[in-house]
């Protein structure tokens, strides 16, 4: 009797430490939105509706998952998350020091996952409290073409990684309102 109970203790214990990493992680729910409109806040707040739907996109992702591929010539799931970590890379290394140099392929998924959501929060942070994020033009291109370069080259791909889940068969989570960046009840 004291094994079956010391062994029920340890699979709560570690499904309650479990659950408290993947709630440690950014964007299990959107952040409250600023109170003001700047260019700054509007992009910060693009970010955070991209790092909320890539955390549920990739929350759950089996193996069979990720080496999931629709075609030959197409990417599976886990290239496409890989592709994802480099924007965010890409994103976060255009308006700071701040980006992840890590060689990418060395990383397992959970790692990838977790430095992608990373690097949007991060670069969500810097961006919330800019006014002006023309400081951000460089000799190579402005600021714009980060808006319709990286991020919404991430939010396409992430939508790419929810339809490719779909057709491995492990869907998206039902629950998640994109709308209201939380859980519906």
């Amino acid at each position: 009797m004291k094994k079956v109970a010391m062994l029920l203790i340890l699979l709560v214990s570690t499904q309650v430490m479990a659950q408290s990493e993947k709630e440690a992680l950014p964007y299990y729910e959107i952040p409250n939105h600023s109170e003001n409109y700047t260019a700054g806040t509007v992009t910060s707040r693009m970010l955070d509706g991209l790092g909320f739907r890539y955390y549920w996109a990739t929350e759950g992702l089996r193996n069979e998952d990720l080496a999931y591929k629709p075609s030959e010539t197409g990417r599976s799931s886990a290239e496409t998350i890989e592709h994802i970590l480099g924007l965010s890379n890409f994103i976060l290394s255009s308006i700071s020091e701040q980006g992840e140099r890590t060689k990418q392929t060395e990383l397992t998924f959970e790692e990838k996952r977790k430095q992608t959501l990373l690097n949007f929060k991060k670069a969500s942070d810097i961006l919330r409290v800019m006014d002006d994020v023309s400081k951000f033009d460089n000799d190579r291109f402005p600021f714009w073409n980060i808006i319709n370069g990286p991020i919404a080259d991430a939010l396409w791909h992430t939508g790419q990684v929810v339809m490719l889940r779909r057709a491995s068969g492990n869907p998206f989570n039902s629950k998640v309102s994109v709308f209201s960046g939380k859980l519906k009840e």
